[in-house]
């Protein structure tokens, strides 16, 4: 009876030793993660630079004249017929709207998210600019500089969806999304040739292509990075990037017509 009770308080402290163990296992490994959540403040004097060009090789495709006699307001707005914006080729043989992002690499921190609004405005009954970015959560003001009303349809398929009415200079409106999303196409269901892009992204790397198809990001800690260019008919195009402290590097994009 003895032994039976000296090897039951053996067995009872192997298993204690067992559970203590057990326990602080999980505290380790939660301190660990919790300390990659927080990634270090970027210091600006290390920040790094990535710009370049958006080029186009190929013959230029003619875009279609835009039908506007539906609506005379639109159609009176233009001195010139209206070309749909699928695919702007600038004079210098670069490409227009297109949308830069760095992809992935990017530390995971909660990055400043502006207050200074995005702005997409209605005008000619053409959406201005044809592709725009801004961060998450950051404010959208959508504008219509027209004398005829619009309707303002986002189509995402992460962010919430929403459709509404905006009467001839009317109020703005102010709307956010709260997720990254890359890219929402934008329609208007009155006017079926007005599109826009809204490229939504979790972090401030990002850039629009304009007039002469240049773009820069700035800011950057040091690090390796996937860069990636959108364009609307083309498709994306991805290279990685290494950077190191202080570093500005170029980086060009190339499309070729497809069709």
């Amino acid at each position: 009876m003895k032994t039976l009770w000296i090897a039951s308080g053996i067995a009872a402290a192997v298993l204690l030793a067992g559970c203590s163990g057990n326990k602080r296992q999980p505290e380790s490994t939660n301190s660990k993660e919790q300390s990659s959540e927080k990634a270090p403040a970027i210091d600006a004097t290390t920040a790094a630079t990535i710009s370049g060009k958006v080029t186009f090789s190929g013959t230029k495709p003619v875009m279609k004249i835009i039908d506007m006699s539906a609506t005379p307001a639109c159609e009176h707005a233009h001195k010139t017929p209206q070309r749909s914006e699928e695919v702007v080729v600038n004079d210098n043989g670069t490409l227009k709207y297109v949308f830069v992002w760095v992809k992935s690499g990017v530390p995971d921190r909660a990055w400043p998210v502006p207050t200074t609004p995005g702005v997409l405005d209605q005008a000619g009954c053409m959406y201005e600019p044809h592709v725009l970015g801004v961060m998450v959560n950051q404010p959208v003001k959508i504008t219509n500089s027209d004398p005829t009303n619009h309707n303002i349809h986002p189509l995402p398929r992460t962010n919430r969806e929403w459709n509404e009415s905006q009467p001839p200079n009317g109020e703005p409106k102010l709307k956010r999304f709260t997720k990254q999303e890359v890219m929402i196409p934008v329609k208007c269901n009155i006017h079926p040739w007005m599109r826009a892009w809204i490229g939504v992204v979790s972090h401030p790397f990002f850039a629009v292509t304009g007039d002469n198809g240049t773009f820069e990001i700035k800011g950057l800690p040091p690090g390796t990075y996937t860069l990636e260019a959108w364009h609307e008919r083309y498709g994306t195009r991805d290279v990685q990037v290494t950077l190191a402290p202080t570093e500005a590097k170029t980086v060009n994009f190339d499309y070729t017509a497809t069709r």
